[in-house]
């Protein structure tokens, strides 16, 4: 067997662990742990590195389950817990992508203008209107051609870029080796806009949507009982390129602007501050990066709509049919509403964030409730430490939701 045919093999082993890499590790998460790096340091490890943790054990639980039952999330949820409480999930998990879409497009659009203004005659750089054009074409032309082994091929390239960029980056820029090792100790900054910013990083990492589409994904790869330790390695290299990404942009952020203290506010405050610390090489290498994680999260994004109707709804998921090709295309078009009309895209991407964990202990005790019924999991049901794990990583989702709220709230 050829070395090209050993890695297409493995790649097609570890899918829904890139494609959980590709959602998770988007303009979002780049954008906040930017945030976080540039306004704290490296301070902020220690909620990352628990909620990748928690993430672990969650996907593992949730991917168990369908591997067990046959059985998707909100299908679940619909048979066991009636239509008004999933039409709520459904609605939340809808509004928190869409509200991402925008920003993300947002955030991609204007980096790449940013990026581009000593290119251009005019010295304004490429227009976010046509980037977002062009990146809206492409994506749509590559979910219109592809088939589910073409979408696991172009994000494994995607996230290959992505973490390529970061990595190199931060090496480049890399802080004290101390101060990392600091980040692991829990404390809170005292700052107005540190519990939103903790919170987004959580709803970044422990979205309840990452749960529910990797159930969906544990499913389409036709996974069962005997397949969980193919599960098990997905999950860990999965969990931890999540992990060593995030803390690379956080790294990126904390080695130039922190010591300057200078934030990020704005999309572009990212390139425009950034570059003349890091030098023109290593700001274009982190630019691919985050246009890779735009695409690599925008990719998953447009689908999870038809994705998560088709699971509500218990049908089989059709990506040629015309509803889904239309949901696909809405989500397209929502990529242009910042590039259109305007607004601050890191906002828009950390509230979206919040709003995601603010979801997510709803999820997760519909969950437990679930896993504790014997008539439903018969000789599966979960055991004491199960059970006390995750009560635990319940109680920290709703911490940080109240933190989303209190964040949010502080805003207006």
């Amino acid at each position: 067997m050829s070395k090209l045919k050993k890695v297409s093999i493995f790649l097609a082993s570890i899918a829904p662990g890139l494609f959980l890499i590709g959602y998770n590790i988007g303009t979002g998460s780049i954008t906040t742990m930017a945030s976080s790096g540039a306004a704290y340091g490296m301070t902020m490890i220690w909620p990352l590195l628990l909620s990748c943790l928690f993430t672990y054990f969650l996907i593992m639980m949730f991917g168990r389950y369908t591997s067990l039952t046959g059985l998707t999330i909100l299908t679940s949820f619909r048979k066991y817990f009636g239509l008004g409480v999933t039409l709520f999930v459904l609605a939340s998990l809808l509004i928190s992508e869409w509200v991402s879409c925008m920003g993300v497009m947002g955030v991609v659009t204007q980096v790449v203008q940013e990026w581009s203004r000593p290119l251009t005659r005019s010295g304004e750089g490429f227009s976010p209107i046509i980037t977002s054009l062009f990146f809206g074409a492409l994506l749509y032309y590559l979910f219109w051609n592809g088939k589910h082994r073409t979408f696991e091929k172009v994000l494994a390239i995607f996230v290959g870029i992505m973490g390529l960029s970061f990595v190199l980056t931060m090496f480049m820029v890399i802080p004290e080796p101390e101060e990392v090792i600091r980040g692991l100790i829990p404390r809170i900054p005292h700052d107005s806009d540190a519990m939103l910013i903790m919170a987004g990083m959580v709803g970044t990492t422990m979205g309840a949507i990452l749960y529910v589409v990797r159930s969906i994904l544990v499913q389409e790869k036709g996974w069962g009982k005997a397949d969980l330790k193919a599960e098990r390695r997905d999950a860990i290299i999965s969990v931890s390129m999540m992990f060593l990404l995030s803390v690379a942009v956080m790294a990126a952020a904390a080695g130039t602007l922190h010591p300057l203290g200078l934030k990020v506010d704005n999309a572009i405050d990212m390139v425009k501050l950034m570059e003349p610390l890091a030098g023109r090489f290593a700001i274009s290498i982190f630019v691919g990066g985050i246009v890779a994680a735009g695409l690599s999260s925008l990719f998953p994004i447009i689908l999870l709509a038809p994705w998560l109707i088709a699971d509500f709804n218990d049908r089989p998921r059709n990506m040629k049919s015309t509803s889904s090709r239309l949901l696909v295309l809405f989500g397209v078009l929502l990529g242009l509403v910042v590039p259109v009309f305007g607004g601050r895209p890191v906002l828009v991407m950390i509230i979206s964030q919040a709003m995601a964990a603010i979801v997510t202990p709803l999820v997760l005790a519909l969950m437990l409730y679930i896993y504790n019924k014997k008539v439903i999991m018969g000789g599966d049901t979960l055991g004491v430490a199960s059970n006390v794990t995750m009560g635990l990583i319940l109680l920290f989702t709703v911490a940080m939701a109240v933190a989303g709220i209190i964040g949010i709230s502080g805003l207006f």
